[in-house]
């Protein structure tokens, strides 16, 4: 398969966006409040830029560029709302993944990335055991949310998804940690990641009922959408 390379801006962000996924940002940083004036002004193509997360122990910020993984999801600008002081609110969704290649720090007021995009590799096994994968994954999603931790509201996913949509779909609808959700992303397998999504709902499952615990960026991502 051809290697397809791009440039993105980069928006380093103390959480792990996957694809897919819903994204709210509170931007009041100057160098990505440009960001957002030249989203949308389409200065930056089709409002897309890049979402890389920063390893649990370092400050966000781009001066701490080794603090990134080297995986990101880029995201598509969906809505923008101007606040008081220059500041927005934004959403934007999670599109495809890449691999970092290289960072300017003198194109544009914000981190620049010549990026790798990587897609998931054809699965190559018996479509039964697929099957029983997904029945699997959904299930222990199921398990997952008989916690309580979500409330007593339960919504399956989608039966149409495929393996790799569905590993990140139910992925997004539980707390993982940071490491969690980046070896998720990082995974070209779609059922390799489906299987490690199984085992982590499975996991989290256990801790709650045991120990009434989630893990510890819940408290953050519950107070706040970014830091930036």
């Amino acid at each position: 398969m051809a290697v397809v390379t791009d440039t993105l801006p980069l928006f380093p962000l103390s959480t792990v966006l996957l694809p897919g996924a819903d994204l709210p940002l509170h931007v009041f940083e100057a160098r990505y409040r440009q960001l957002v004036l030249d989203l949308v002004d389409e200065v930056v193509p089709d409002r897309r830029f890049g979402v890389v997360g920063i390893r649990q122990g370092w400050e966000v910020g781009d001066d701490n560029v080794d603090s990134m993984y080297d995986v990101g999801c880029s995201a598509r600008l969906q809505q923008v709302q101007q606040l008081p002081q220059g500041r927005y609110d934004i959403t934007a969704e999670g599109g495809a993944r890449f691999r970092l290649l290289q960072i300017d720090r003198e194109a544009a007021p914000y981190l620049m990335a010549r990026v790798e995009w990587l897609p998931d590799d054809e699965p190559d096994e018996d479509p039964r055991l697929v099957s029983r994968l997904d029945e699997a994954a959904r299930e222990a999603h199921e398990r997952y949310h008989g916690t309580g931790l979500r409330g007593d509201h339960y919504e399956p996913a989608a039966a149409d998804l495929e393996p790799g949509e569905l590993s990140y779909a139910l992925a997004e609808d539980c707390v993982l940690s940071t490491e969690d959700r980046q070896a998720l992303l990082a995974e070209t397998d779609p059922l390799a990641r489906l299987r490690l999504v199984r085992r982590l709902l499975a996991r989290e499952a256990q801790f709650l009922r045991e120990l009434r615990a989630v893990p510890a960026p819940f408290a953050e991502f519950a107070e706040q959408t970014s830091v930036n």
